[in-house]
C-alpha cells in the first residue's frame, strides 16, 4: 500500500518506493509488465493522477501528482522558475567535505546538449567500517544533504560522481566495487538517493507547504549497520 503524505483539491503527495517507475515511457519500454506508480495509485485510489515532476526509478522519496491535467502546468512552473525547494539525502563513497557546491553542466535528455546544473551539498555524518574494498583496509562513507537548484536528468548522481563521491548503489555512475560490497555484506540492492522534502507555495491557494517523508526502512537498517 502506497503512503499518501498530503492531499488537497489540487495535488497528491506520495512516498515513492525505490525501484518503481513513476510512469511508463519509451525509455523504459522493457519494463511494461511492471506497474508504474501512476498505475498503482489508480488501482488503490480509483482515480487518475498526473505526475508533476519525476524521480529516477531507483530514487525513493516524495513526489507530487496533480488531481486534474489542467493543474499540472502551474505546478511545473514552480520547478521551472526555481520556486520549489527540494532536499535530497544520499549515502556516498568517501568523506565528503563539510559543504560545497557543484556548478557543472550535465547532458540533458538530448545527450548531445549540455545544460547548466547547480547542486549544493552539506555533510551530515561520516562512517568508517573495517571492510576492505580495493587497496584500503577500511571503507569510508558520508551521509550528505543535497539541494539541487536545477532539475537536470540524473543531476545529483552525475554531480556526486563528478567530485569522486558517487552514490552507493548507483548502477550507472557509482563505484561497482563498493556497490558489490553493500550487496554482499549488507544485503542491499537499493540506490541511496532519497527525496526527503519539498517546500513550495500552492499557486491556486497561496498556501505554504513543507512536505516531508521518512527514510525507507532499508536506509535505517544499513545506516544502523554502518554506525555499529
Amino acid at each position: 500500500m502506497l503512503k499518501i503524505l498530503f492531499q488537497d483539491d489540487y495535488i497528491l503527495a506520495v512516498h515513492k518506493p525505490n525501484n518503481i517507475l513513476v510512469h511508463h515511457s519509451v525509455m523504459a519500454n522493457n519494463q511494461l509488465e511492471e506497474k508504474s506508480l501512476v498505475q498503482l495509485l489508480n488501482d488503490e485510489l480509483g482515480a487518475k493522477f498526473y505526475p508533476i515532476h519525476r524521480l529516477d526509478r531507483k530514487t525513493s522519496g516524495i513526489i507530487l501528482f496533480a488531481k486534474e491535467k489542467e493543474f499540472v502546468k502551474s505546478f511545473q512552473n514552480l520547478f521551472i522558475n526555481n520556486q520549489i525547494q527540494k532536499t535530497y539525502y544520499g549515502l556516498v563513497r568517501g568523506f565528503i567535505p563539510e559543504e560545497g557546491k557543484i556548478d557543472s553542466p550535465v547532458k540533458g535528455r538530448d545527450a548531445n546538449v549540455h545544460k547548466e546544473a547547480l547542486t549544493y551539498y552539506k555533510r551530515i555524518k561520516t562512517f568508517e567500517v573495517p571492510i576492505k574494498v580495493g587497496p584500503y583496509d577500511v571503507s569510508r562513507y558520508s551521509l550528505v544533504e543535497l539541494e539541487p537548484k536545477t532539475g537536470r536528468l540524473h543531476q545529483l548522481r552525475i554531480h556526486m560522481n563528478k567530485i569522486s563521491h558517487p552514490l552507493i548503489g548507483d548502477p550507472k555512475y557509482g563505484d561497482r566495487f563498493h556497490n558489490r560490497m553493500f550487496e554482499e555484506k549488507f544485503n542491499n540492492q537499493a540506490m541511496f538517493l532519497h527525496a526527503k522534502t519539498l517546500a513550495f507555495t500552492n499557486p491556486f491557494t497561496n498556501e505554504n507547504h513543507l512536505l516531508e517523508t521518512d527514510f525507507p526502512e532499508n536506509w535505517k537498517r544499513v545506516i544502523n549497520l554502518l554506525d555499529a
